[in-house]
């Protein structure tokens, strides 16, 4: 059935940065985009909702975990990259699919808005979410522990934290792009080339007002 969303996203603002996605994001954003659309179907899938709960049990855990949650974690052939000569070992773009997916589910728990959404770099959902949060400098300083993450692992623990608090504002973020940037990570020059792209999408996206008004409020006595 057809869901009519009746929040649907903006039109792209000139100080936005949107990045394309590559081949494997789009693979992941149409897996998301299928699973979003039953989830809010009206009545929602069955089937969906459970595949939500046990996809957010896999979070942090490696793929292949659950293998009834093949329609949604597969990778196709074409896209899985190098491939270590242990087949037991899951290879990089295994890896991305299963944590975008799973963070996925984490965020679109309990919503009935649209939690992926195309074109939303991390960098640009974290800067909405400075602006709209109760306590930004919290979420400064999660987003800088995980700009300078030195695992994988890591940068994933991070991850789920700041996704927890995009839910809770009702902040959508492009899973694809998601996908396509954790594969990245696994280079050997990986964080330093995704963290610099979320950056760049951070402070290209912030309204040239909001640091005036920033300083004004620190200037007005409470």
């Amino acid at each position: 059935m057809t869901v009519v969303d009746d929040n649907p996203p903006a039109a792209p603002e000139r100080n936005r940065w949107f990045r394309r996605r590559r081949d494997l994001g789009e693979h992941v954003a149409r897996r998301v985009g299928a699973l979003q659309t039953r989830v809010l179907g009206n009545p929602p899938s069955p089937e969906a909702i459970s595949a939500l709960a046990r996809l957010r049990r896999g979070i942090g855990r490696p793929p292949g975990f659950d293998f009834t949650l093949e329609r949604y974690l597969q990778v196709p052939a074409e896209l899985l990259g190098y491939q270590p000569a242990d087949d037991i070992v899951a290879t990089d773009a295994e890896y991305a699919v299963h944590d975008a997916v799973t963070l996925y589910a984490l965020h679109q728990q309990s919503r009935r808005e649209r939690m992926h959404a195309d074109g939303r770099g991390l960098g640009l959902a974290l800067s909405d979410l400075v602006h709209r949060s109760g306590g930004p400098e919290g979420v400064r300083r999660r987003f800088a522990a995980l700009g300078t993450a030195s695992t994988y692992q890591e940068s994933i623990y991070h991850l789920r934290s700041l996704t927890t608090l995009l839910r809770e504002h009702q902040i959508p973020l492009d899973y694809g792009l998601l996908a396509d940037d954790l594969t990245t990570l696994h280079r050997p020059d990986g964080p330093t080339r995704v963290q610099a792209t979320w950056g760049r999408e951070f402070f290209r996206s912030r309204p040239s007002t909001d640091a005036a008004s920033a300083d004004h409020s620190e200037e007005t006595p409470s």
